[in-house]
């Protein structure tokens, strides 16, 4: 029998149960996986609450590294003893083993360890298609990026510095101002000490940026309108405040005929060839040195639960790690 990580009932961490689960052997198209480090993510907390509801029983997590332990029938991509990693699929990952689809693995290369990996597939491949596909990054572009200093904020604005872009970031205290200076942002906004749109035309000198990447949700929704220029694009990829609230198509007239959209990675990555062609950019931008993964806190994957408390009371940066 494996531990894994379950959840009965939706409500605040202490939901989550830690107890032991039949992983049973793989099915057709399916591994078994032993599991080496699992990443935590944003979405994590919201499945767990009920913000996004799930049938109940169900697993936690999204994210993690391993090796194959077992392959099931028509599986010829991998075998026994590979190294994979993933990022999307049926929830599950807050477990020491599971069995996962095989054609939604990727191949975890050499030189990229299981801890690094796990901290960042699924926030490393999300700032891929938001910088390279959903809006497309390019040098003397101005953007503003919230969340700064979380996982997806420090892997985004190194990624977007390198590209030649401005980078502007949004965070909540002064120690995490310096952490986003440190990976990408030639500024660093303080929620607490300013108004971050106010701020916005300030450095800009009036004329806004192309771009706003939101995953903060309610609370930062009008602010992020006004940060926009002309024509400029909101793209709202998450909700940690709590969801937008409904909002009239003509306030993004009168705005200055702004554009929205509402990404998800599972769409950008429908299809296997789109998966590997996302993981291999970000491999190679973190391998060569780029983009460098910070892992700032790590927990038993026993103790789930104060991961979730730690990550909702902002008490993080950067990635966390649970280790099985």
């Amino acid at each position: 029998m494996a531990m894994a990580i379950r959840v009965y009932e939706t409500g605040a961490p202490e939901v989550m149960r830690w107890e032991p689960v039949e992983v049973g052997r793989p099915g057709a198209g399916e591994v078994r996986i032993r599991q080496t480090a699992v990443g935590v993510n944003y979405i994590d907390t919201y499945q767990r609450s009920g913000l996004y509801p799930l049938p109940l029983p169900t697993g936690l997590g999204s994210e993690a590294a391993g090796v194959v332990e077992g392959v099931g029938p028509g599986v010829d991509e991998f075998k026994v003893g590979d190294r994979v990693t993933y990022a999307i699929g049926p929830l599950g990952a807050y477990a020491q083993e599971r069995l996962y689809p095989a054609r939604l693995l990727v191949p975890l290369p050499r030189d990229v360890d299981d801890r690094t990996a796990a901290a960042m597939m699924l926030k490393g491949m999300t700032a891929q298609y938001l910088l390279r596909r959903t809006y497309r990054v390019e040098a003397g572009d101005t953007i503003l990026f919230h969340a700064a200093a979380g996982g997806v904020g420090l892997i985004a604005c190194q990624w977007a510095k390198h590209m030649g872009a401005t980078v502007i970031g949004v965070v909540s205290s002064a120690e995490k101002a310096a952490l986003a200076r440190a990976h990408g942002c030639n500024h660093a906004i303080i929620t607490t000490r300013s108004d971050f749109s106010a701020r916005v035309k300030e450095i800009t000198g009036g004329r806004g940026v192309r771009v706003v990447y939101d995953s903060v949700g309610k609370d930062t929704w009008n602010g992020s309108l006004d940060c926009l220029q002309p024509l400029g694009l909101m793209v709202s990829y998450g909700n940690a405040s709590g969801p937008v609230p409904p909002f009239a198509p003509a306030l993004l007239a009168a705005k200055g005929s702004l554009f929205v959209t509402r990404p998800t990675l599972t769409a950008y990555t429908a299809t296997r060839a789109e998966l590997l062609a996302t993981a291999r950019e970000l491999f190679e931008i973190v391998r060569s040195g780029v983009v460098k993964i910070e892992i700032h806190q790590s927990y038993p994957l026993s103790e789930a639960v104060q991961a979730h408390r730690d990550l909702e009371g902002r008490k993080t940066v950067g990635s966390s790690v649970l280790l099985p």
